[in-house]
């Protein structure tokens, strides 16, 4: 039997971890978030105190650093070296940390053969920036999901809310609105539409419908 591959692509905060999520229990599939691994090394960068925005320190950073995924019952879980920071690497700033360093060639090719060997093993659906386009361009199903930044914003307001967070509405839309500019501008794999990807605007669908959407499109396009 031939493997599936789906690729869900799409901008911060625009649902594509608890959609694709839900998508790949739906189907029996593997669920990747490849954002995950660029928030570990983001993260991991934090730790030592290094700018991640300096693309050479950053680098450097790559010789000793240990990042893997773990599946749970189905649930994807991010190591850095042998720590589950599946929490910690969903902070603010470990999300501004992974645009920062999702920028530097270093860290996309030293991630890129992690991506390309689990969607060789396994049915998956992969979300991020540039798996349609980059990682997985011949992947069987191809999603751009999108929502405008405001509703974007206002939906991880009230996750962070239910974590015991209290980021302002204000900033998060600023964070947003800065990622979404940093991942369509970087200069290495921008995060863009892929030629043959479908496009799904959440901004007016529930989280239900979302994920209804995405289902179908799956399997209409693996039919």
């Amino acid at each position: 039997m031939d493997i599936i591959n789906v690729a869900v692509d799409g901008p911060a905060g625009a649902g594509k971890s608890t959609v694709s999520k839900r998508a790949a229990a739906y189907f029996g599939y593997i669920y990747v978030d490849t954002g995950a691994l660029y928030r570990a090394v983001g993260l991991n960068a934090l730790r030592l105190g290094i700018n991640t925005r300096d693309a050479e320190r950053v680098a450097e950073t790559l010789k000793d650093v240990k990042v893997s995924l773990g599946f749970k019952n189905g649930e994807q879980r991010v190591f850095l070296f042998d720590e589950d920071v599946s929490d910690e690497i969903r902070t603010p700033a470990a999300s501004m940390a992974a645009s920062d360093v999702s920028a530097v060639p270093a860290v996309r090719d030293f991630l890129f053969s992690l991506q390309k060997d689990i969607a060789k093993k396994n049915n998956c659906i992969m979300d991020g920036r540039d798996i349609g386009t980059v990682v997985l361009p011949d992947a069987k199903v191809k999603i751009f999901l999108t929502a405008s930044p405001e509703k974007r914003a206002e939906r991880r307001v009230k996750e962070l809310r239910e974590k015991g967070r209290d980021d302002s509405y204000e900033d998060v839309l600023k964070d947003i609105i800065e990622r979404d500019h940093n991942d369509s501008h970087r200069a290495v794999a921008p995060l863009k539409q892929a030629d043959d990807a479908v496009l799904v605007d959440t901004s007016d669908i529930d989280f239900e419908g979302s994920v209804n959407t995405v289902i179908n499109i799956i399997k209409e396009k693996t039919r």
